[in-house]
C-alpha cells in the first residue's frame, strides 16, 4: 500500500489496481486521463477523472488508515443528506478495495467564483446562504453530522493577547482588548444551532458551474450551528475581493443569516479575528503540498476480477 507523500498529492497511479478497477466498473468506462486541481492542503488523491466516453467524475481516495479517509467519508454522508436544491455536488458513490476508500462526486464544470464587486457571483452566494440557512437542517443531515463537533466553537485569541499584548498590535485593537476578549468569551455559548453549516466556506471551496451556478464544494467540515457562521466567515473575503468594509457591514446587518442573531454574529466575528491575530504571530506552518494542476494518463486497466471488497 503506498505511503501518503510528505508533500504533493497522491496520484491516480498511486491508487491500488483493485480500487482503480472497481471505480472504472462503477463509472462504466475506463479512465483515460486525470487532472489534479491546484490548491488545497490534503495529500489524498483529489482528482477529476476523464472517462473514455467523455464523461468526468471527481474522486477523493486514500488508504483506510489515513485520517483523511474519515473526512472523505464524512463529506460523502453530508452530500447524501443535504436537502434537495442545496448548492452542493451530487454524491455518486463510495467504493472500497485493497484497504482504500474512494468517494466519487459529480464533476463540476467551471472556475471558482469571482467575488469582486463587478461580478454577480457574490450576490448569488449570499442568496444561496439565505436559502441554505432559512430553515432548520433536515433530520438526515443532522444525523450525518451528529458525531462531528464544530471547530468554530473553539475559535479564540483575544484572551491570550489580553494577557500579553504584542508590541505590533494595532492601537485600535490594543485600546479595546478587554471588550474584545469579553465579546469573544460569549461565543462558545452562542455557537450551538440547528442550521446547516458548511464550515470552510471561501472562494476556492466554490465552483461556478456552467449549469448549476455557484456551488459549494469540500463539505468535510460540515456541522450544525447558528446561521451566521458561513455568512460571517465570507465577509472578510469579500473585503479582500474589493468590497468596501462599510458595505459588507450593512449587508451583515440586513442578511437573514446574520441579522436574525446579531449577538452570535458579533461574537463569532470577534472570535474569528482573535484567532487570526493570535495565529498570525506564530511560526509559519509547513508549506502546503505542491498542488499545481497535473494531468496523468493512467496505466492499463486491470481485470475486474482483481477487485476486492
Amino acid at each position: 500500500m503506498p505511503v501518503p507523500p510528505t508533500s504533493g498529492r497522491l496520484q491516480w497511479t498511486d491508487v491500488p489496481t483493485a480500487l482503480r478497477a472497481r471505480l472504472e466498473d462503477a463509472l462504466g468506462a475506463p479512465v483515460t486521463d486525470t487532472v489534479t486541481p491546484g490548491g488545497g492542503f490534503g495529500h489524498q488523491l483529489a482528482a477529476a477523472l476523464r472517462l473514455a466516453d467523455g464523461r468526468r467524475a471527481f474522486v477523493k481516495a486514500a488508504p483506510d488508515d489515513d485520517p483523511l479517509t474519515a473526512a472523505n467519508v464524512h463529506e460523502a454522508a453530508v452530500l447524501d443528506a443535504l436537502p434537495p436544491g442545496a448548492p452542493a455536488p451530487k454524491l455518486l458513490g463510495i467504493h472500497h478495495a485493497a484497504n482504500w476508500t474512494a468517494v466519487v462526486i459529480a464533476h463540476l464544470d467551471g472556475p471558482h467564483p469571482d467575488l469582486s464587486p463587478a461580478s454577480g457571483d457574490a450576490g448569488q452566494t449570499w442568496a444561496l446562504l439565505d436559502k441554505l440557512t432559512s430553515s432548520p437542517a433536515p433530520a438526515p443531515y443532522a444525523k450525518a453530522v451528529s458525531t462531528t463537533p464544530s471547530t468554530a466553537a473553539g475559535l479564540h485569541g483575544w484572551d491570550e493577547l489580553l494577557r500579553d499584548p504584542p508590541a505590533d498590535l494595532a492601537p485600535a485593537a490594543r485600546d479595546r482588548l478587554p471588550q474584545l476578549a469579553e465579546l469573544e468569551a460569549a461565543w462558545p455559548a452562542l455557537a450551538r444551532g440547528n442550521r446547516i453549516v458548511h464550515g470552510d466556506l471561501r472562494a476556492d471551496n466554490m465552483v461556478r458551474d456552467r449549469h448549476l451556478g455557484v456551488t459549494f464544494v469540500d463539505w468535510a467540515h460540515a456541522t450544525t450551528g447558528p446561521a451566521c457562521i458561513d455568512a460571517a466567515s465570507l465577509a472578510p473575503q469579500l473585503v479582500l475581493a474589493g468590497h468596501a468594509p462599510a458595505d459588507i457591514a450593512r449587508l451583515l446587518c440586513d442578511h437573514p443569516a446574520t441579522a436574525t442573531n446579531p449577538d452570535a454574529t458579533t461574537a463569532f466575528l470577534t472570535a474569528l479575528t482573535g484567532h487570526w491575530h493570535r495565529n498570525a504571530r506564530k511560526p509559519a506552518p509547513p508549506a502546503p503540498p505542491d498542488c499545481a494542476p497535473t494531468s496523468t494518463a493512467p496505466p492499463p486497466r486491470a481485470s475486474p476480477s482483481s477487485a476486492t471488497a
